[in-house]
């Protein structure tokens, strides 16, 4: 039996508005304000949820901050007829490649991610 620890998130930023008069206004993506802080030159895996915390989706990415992007930009993203569900983005920093791929693997089919279609083995 192989046992799979799924590590904390090392990143996790919310929908929120940001507050009036700013020196300095972000321009925010689907409510989300805070991309800065996913890292842009780290692989990991990605964690799509909604208001109830419900998780929606897993990707895995080479560079986490553009992969989230382009989810909410993309017309061919799985999350593309969902975008206004997510709530919160959840980022956990993977290099290996391949532990990326099992890790989300195991996520998507132990936390029954709802719009995953591939790599689901629970239907």
């Amino acid at each position: 039996m192989i046992t799979i620890n799924v590590p904390k998130p090392d990143v996790t930023i919310v929908q929120r508005t940001q507050k009036e008069n700013v020196e300095a206004p972000i321009k925010p993506v689907y409510g989300f304000i805070d991309l800065h802080e996913i890292p842009r030159d780290k692989g990991g895996i990605i964690l799509f949820y909604n208001d109830r915390d419900e998780l929606l989706f897993v990707g895995k990415a080479r560079k986490l901050r553009q992969r989230v992007r382009k989810h909410f930009e993309d017309n061919v993203s799985p999350l593309r007829n969902h975008r206004e569900e997510v709530r919160k983005i959840s980022a956990i920093v993977v290099e290996a490649p391949m532990d990326r791929e099992i890790l989300e693997t195991y996520i998507i089919n132990t936390q029954y991610a709802k719009y995953n279609v591939d790599k689901v083995f629970y239907k």
